[in-house]
């Protein structure tokens, strides 16, 4: 058996189910084997930036690793910005990255890089084979370093003799670590904090944000007054009717610190102590009051969800405690986009159990608190600030969850980076209505110009200005196998929305903004 078969029988033995890929000569062999392997379905993208955040919206829904199949360094570095997404959300990746065979490595052929090194900028674990006998376990050892918690990407280059020469056997599964228990310090510090009387916030994130995590932490809230929010990007968030409705910390400075003023114990849940996007002059980098402490209850590897629960009964919470009552479904509003009538049109129509991918950029700004009253579903969204993100990643999560609508909000300067992700829809029959909100420019950088105390003039106009020539979104969606349509009001929005929502299959609404 050759090392590219054994890593293939090792893949699926470790349960990683599918490839998402974009090969090249070096992996020849590996697609070869597929072909003898069954058991892990594979899924190609156009672009490396596709592969890499179809894995990322795959391992946030289905809690485990999916491989990619890259092409040498430069396939690697494609891929670099979705992989940055992933990072920041402790998604589960295997990343194998083939590479030129060792003996041919030092004649520095076009296509020699440097591939561990750019690996290492976006993975906790990089390996490279080094020959075919050892290819299987580093294989296992990649998936067990990928599954680790609070997981993460583990990259593996393959050389192509590892890959063709013979003598390889598969390996067993590794077993990952469980996710390490809190310290009896972190909750005693957290419930002295709690009892104090002084205002007090929870913040959010990784597996505190999944059902389990949000009633713990609702029990703790309703024992001690504390709020709860999240950080401004959430990897995955469990939201809707019977979830508490937990806002995230605004994205402006501003406002943040706003949100965040008079808290005197900020207690991280699974989240990292909240800092600005971006400096800016005379504004501070850090969010929270220079009177607040940090109180670390569970670092992300750590037990979020057994720390919720184990503080809430230090407090004396009741079991179950009541979630808040959002309100009435938002009534659907008529006239040009604003964002929030068009979350309100969003949690109107929103299919129950849904996915959302969002990558909205500003359009997506107000929706949180608009849509607290939808249907039950969960949320992703771009934890890196890499854009292009939710064309891909709501891609993904369709394969991860095939039973259920998943709809990407997507800004159109973004779309571009990763609008191949529409073909890999198309091809699959994915299950997605793709929303993109195409205000013809980068509003977004817009806003960041005003914020740092620039003048707009002419050649801010001209990097900007995404109308001259016009992307035509339904256009490109047709090309690439995927219905569309174009709406310029909310009313037609929520029409378009409804009979997407009712059929099965990609589909894709440009709405003017």
């Amino acid at each position: 058996m050759n090392g590219a078969e054994a890593l293939a029988r090792t893949l699926v033995a470790a349960q990683v189910e599918v490839c998402f890929a974009n090969p090249g000569t070096s992996e020849m062999h590996f697609v070869s084997a597929l072909d003898r392997v069954p058991g892990l379905r594979c899924v190609l993208g156009l672009a490396e930036t596709v592969v890499a955040g179809c894995a990322d919206g795959y391992g946030r829904m289905a809690g485990k690793p999916a491989a990619t199949l890259l092409h040498c360094g430069p396939g690697l570095a494609n891929g670099l910005a979705n992989f940055h997404n992933a990072r920041r959300a402790f998604t589960p990746i295997v990343s194998i990255v083939g590479d030129h065979a060792t003996y041919h490595r030092p004649h520095d052929a076009p296509l020699t890089a440097d591939t561990e090194a750019l690996a290492r900028t976006v993975s906790h674990w990089v390996r490279t084979s080094a020959s075919a006998a050892d290819v299987a376990a580093d294989a296992a050892a990649a998936v067990q370093a990928a599954r680790t918690p609070p997981g993460g990407i583990a990259t593996l280059v393959l050389p192509a003799d590892c890959a063709w020469n013979e003598g390889a056997q598969p390996a067993g599964a590794l077993a990952p670590p469980p996710r390490a228990a809190v310290t009896p310090q972190a909750m005693r510090d957290a419930a002295r904090a709690l009892r104090s009387g002084e205002p007090a916030m929870l913040l959010l994130s990784n597996e505190a944000l999944g059902d389990a995590g949000l009633r713990a932490a609702q029990r703790v809230a309703h024992a001690s007054g504390a709020l709860l929010r999240t950080p401004t990007q959430v990897p995955r968030m469990a939201r809707g009717r019977g979830r508490a409705s937990v806002d995230r910390i605004p994205y402006a400075v501003d406002a943040a610190l706003k949100v965040l003023a008079g808290t005197k114990h900020l207690i991280l849940a699974g989240a990292k102590p909240p800092v600005g996007f971006f400096a800016y002059p005379g504004k501070p980098s850090t969010l929270w009051p220079r009177d607040c402490t940090l109180h670390v209850l569970a670092r992300p590897e750590q037990d979020a969800i057994g720390a919720l629960e184990a503080l809430a009964d230090e407090l004396g919470a009741p079991r179950a405690v009541p979630v808040p009552d959002p309100g009435p479904l938002p009534e659907l509003q008529r006239g040009p986009f604003r964002p929030d009538a068009f979350g309100q049109a969003l949690a109107a129509r929103l299919p129950e159990q849904a996915i959302v991918a969002e990558d909205a950029v500003t359009s997506g700004r107000a929706l949180f608190a608009s849509t607290f009253a939808a249907a039950p579903h969960d949320w992703i969204q771009l934890t890196g600030g890499a854009i292009g993100h939710a064309f891909p990643a709501a891609t993904g999560a369709a394969i991860a969850c095939p039973e259920r609508k998943v709809v990407c909000l997507q800004a159109d300067g973004a779309g571009m980076y990763s609008l191949q992700a529409l073909w890999t829809q198309a091809r699959e029959r994915l299950d997605v209505v793709n929303v993109v909100f195409a205000n013809r420019r980068y509003a977004i950088l817009q806003g960041e110009l005003a914020a740092v105390g620039a003048a707009p003039g002419p050649a801010s106009r001209e990097l900007f200005d995404l109308a001259r020539p016009e992307i035509r979104w339904t256009r490109l969606a047709e090309g690439m196998g995927v219905e569309a349509a174009r709406v310029a009001t909310l009313e037609a929005f929520a029409d378009a929305f409804r009979a997407a929502c009712a059929r099965r299959g990609p589909f894709l609404i440009e709405f003017l903004i």
